[in-house]
């Protein structure tokens, strides 16, 4: 009797907000876990994706620029990684659409989950599976000795896209609570398309010079991207290209947006039930 009672206090003792428990944690990442459609398309995608686009890239087209230390296969793979990345942190949020039509979300209903720690956990779980994605898609061009990169590019870079996957995993949990869960993935991925390509990651750079390239730095990707590449504009002579503070501005208001939005759409889905 003791030990059981002993487990069940582990498993439900709060760590930090009201209603985190490790047991929940570790169920929501089992429940990530098991879908492997969207470990296909967050872990295998992008990779492929990386081999082939940079597989159509003669050697002697690689180079970004004089005394840039970083190649087109860099390039390629900060872009690949962030399109996995972002695919896996909508995803994970998206997943509550298919948890509210099995009636999981009225079961959370029931426990001490407040509204902003029951967003707080989607996000951290979406960025977990982010981690997966970016692993995989580094991991591998790192193996095939595709990019050109310095050690500090790498770093900075892998970073950058996993803190800022928490704005598409507030996006996926936005989308799907508007969203009925057999059309979430459907409606989701032809958006995160349109948004890859608007934020850079299919073309190389946005000429914002031109009205598209104005309208494009107004998108949700537009801004990560911006951040994610800018270490690779590090030349051997130590400098980088301009940094531009919209980059930042673009990203954390899309994320505060759609945390908003998240957390504004759990508690009128809370307040019917």
């Amino acid at each position: 009797m003791s030990t059981s009672t002993a487990t069940i206090d582990l498993e439900t003792r709060p760590l930090g907000r009201p209603g985190f428990t490790r047991g929940l944690i570790r169920l929501e990442l089992r429940r990530l876990a098991r879908n492997r459609r969207t470990l296909v398309f967050t872990l295998v995608f992008p990779v492929a994706m990386l081999l082939i686009v940079n597989g159509s890239i003669p050697a002697g087209q690689q180079s970004m620029g004089p005394g840039v230390i970083a190649n087109v296969g860099a390039y390629l793979m900060v872009s690949m990684a962030l399109y996995g990345v972002v695919m896996a942190a909508t995803s994970g949020g998206a997943a509550v659409a298919v948890e509210r039509a099995s009636g999981w979300s009225r079961q959370l209903r029931l426990t001490p989950l407040s509204a902003t720690s029951f967003i707080l956990l989607k996000i951290a779980v979406a960025i977990a599976l982010s981690a997966l994605a970016l692993g995989a898609t580094f991991g591998a061009a790192a193996a095939l000795g595709i990019p050109h990169l310095s050690p500090g590019s790498w770093v900075a870079s892998a970073l950058i896209i996993l803190a800022g996957s928490f704005v598409f995993a507030a996006f996926g949990l936005f989308v799907g609570y508007l969203v009925p869960s057999e059309n979430v993935m459907q409606f989701v991925g032809p958006i995160l398309a349109v948004l890859g390509f608007l934020g850079g990651l299919f073309q190389g750079q946005v000429d914002t010079s031109t009205v598209m390239g104005q309208v494009q730095s107004y998108s949700p990707i537009y801004g990560l991207s911006q951040i994610a590449h800018w270490p690779l504009t590090l030349t051997t002579a130590g400098t980088h290209a301009a940094f531009d503070g919209w980059w930042v501005v673009n990203l954390l208001g899309w994320g505060l947006l759609f945390t908003a939005g998240a957390v504004w759409r759990f508690r009128t889905d809370t307040a019917r039930a």
